[in-house]
């Protein structure tokens, strides 16, 4: 008869092997054993070495696993880096982490390791209290063997049987310094579960993993925070003005920027195009861009056909209001019926004219951002579009977020303006969007990057 199998255990098996060397036993009648060390007697220490052997490799492990995440600097990263580690340490393949702040401001997200978003979604139907997690703060879970167990609810029952999971160790995303965040639970094939070792460097892991959460939660939601002020503060929507379209392109860094872009219908059938940027990132730039673009605002209304006396105005404002900020900008007083652009910038790269028999970069005079002078003065210029093209402003991030040397960085820029394809150029929309993904390939116009980028098209017809 063959002895029964020992339960089976998740994660890598903790016991130490019994040493092959045992001592002889005793014998009642002859008295005492000699005090002669038997053959088979384990050498002094080998137990405890052994422990701590144990104990070094657990610790490294451990180390390495921290590190490993808290290189992340994303939510979703660092939730697929704390699934990967604990299925390490727990012995599984399959997981989820499901992110559900108890102060319910968000954001709320489920990310699974080995499951797609059809299994997700199955586990979605199964009622909540019914899951194999616990998103309360409660103590660790543990279903060794899930249908095994009395009263396991059906539709937990079917999820588990079509997706192949028979036992499930879940952990909180709790602690006392960050609060209920959510929870985390891996995914067994066959029945099991983990060890009471590999469930206290879970549970470390775990603890650790949270506060790092808790980290990246507070960033996610400042940054939330300072893109909805941005986009207050920029136009919600563009004018309709005859004889020209428009459309405009904004990407934030992470910190938020002082970037800006802005189109103002004028007296007399005209439109003030602006674009701009102030020194710094995070909420006090942003406060800054959004005074400066009211006040260009202002005095685009009083004197926009002179360009130069705008911009004039608003390095004496920038000066006295604003003493430790500089800024770029330019300012275009458009005449669509005629289709002449009249621009001056401070330390702005030049406008991209865009067209059918030309792409060239408008002609400007070189000159100092504002603020950065005792006295800002530059010559204006003017540009005379014809019938179908396309003036593109845009701001220097857009060639920072390249990685390019700037001159570089204008040939690219000028390559992809020319190879708009003739079915879209007839949409300024599309023009800026081909633009931005042929100058910032590979998902970098979406990437996290330190630099706002802004695209404003005036296409006149």
């Amino acid at each position: 008869m063959n002895a029964p199998h020992p339960p089976k255990v998740a994660g890598i098996d903790s016991t130490v092997s019994t040493s092959a060397h045992t001592a002889a036993p005793a014998s009642p009648a002859s008295g005492p054993a000699p005090a002669v060390p038997a053959p088979h007697s384990p050498a002094p220490g080998a137990l405890l070495q052994d422990r701590l052997a144990g104990w070094v490799s657990d610790l490294t492990t451990l180390h390495e696993l921290t590190e490993r995440l808290s290189r992340t600097s994303a939510l979703d990263p660092a939730l697929h880096e704390l699934l990967r580690g604990g299925a390490a340490l727990v012995g599984a393949r399959r997981g989820l982490a499901v992110l559900e702040p108890a102060d319910g401001d968000g954001p709320r997200t489920t990310l699974g390791l080995g499951l797609g978003p059809a299994d997700l979604g199955h586990l979605e139907t199964v009622p909540r209290a019914a899951l194999p997690y616990d998103t309360s703060g409660a103590a660790e879970t543990v279903h060794a063997d899930l249908f095994a167990e009395d009263g396991l609810d059906p539709r937990h029952r079917e999820v588990a049987a079509r997706l192949g999971y028979a036992a499930s160790y879940s952990l909180p995303l709790a602690t006392e310094s960050a609060g209920r965040l959510g929870a985390v639970v891996w995914l067994y094939d066959e029945p099991a579960e983990p060890h009471e070792r590999r469930r206290h460097l879970a549970g470390l892991y775990v603890r650790h993993a949270t506060e790092h959460l808790a980290r990246l939660l507070e960033v996610e939601r400042t940054r939330a925070c300072v893109a909805t002020l941005t986009g207050e503060l920029l136009p919600a929507r563009l004018p309709r003005v005859p004889g020209v379209q428009l459309a405009a392109r904004h990407r934030t860094g992470p910190r938020g920027g002082g970037d800006w872009y802005d189109a103002l219908p004028l007296p007399e059938a005209a439109l003030g195009l602006s674009v701009g940027s102030v020194t710094g990132s995070g909420p006090s730039a942003v406060a800054a861009m959004g005074r400066l673009r009211a006040s260009l605002r202002a005095y685009a209304v009083m004197e926009g056909e002179d360009p130069v006396a705008v911009l004039s105005d608003l390095e004496l404002l920038l000066r006295l209001t604003e003493p430790a900020r500089s800024a770029t900008a330019l300012f275009a007083y458009c005449e669509p019926a005629v289709r002449k652009v009249t621009l001056a910038g401070a330390g702005h790269s030049p406008p991209l004219l865009i067209g059918e028999r030309r792409t060239e970069f408008a002609e400007t005079s070189v000159s100092a951002p504002l603020g950065m002078l005792a006295c800002w003065e530059a010559p204006s210029a003017e540009i005379q579009a014809e019938a179908g093209e396309t003036v593109l402003l845009y701001t220097d991030g857009l060639l920072h977020r390249t990685g390019d040397p700037m001159d570089r960085a204008f040939a690219r820029l000028h390559a992809a303006a020319a190879g708009v394809p003739r079915a879209l150029r007839q949409d300024p929309g599309a023009v800026a969007d081909h633009v931005l993904r042929a100058v910032l390939p590979d998902g970098l116009d979406a990437a996290d990057s330190e630099e706002d980028v802004v695209l404003l098209a005036a296409r006149f017809d």
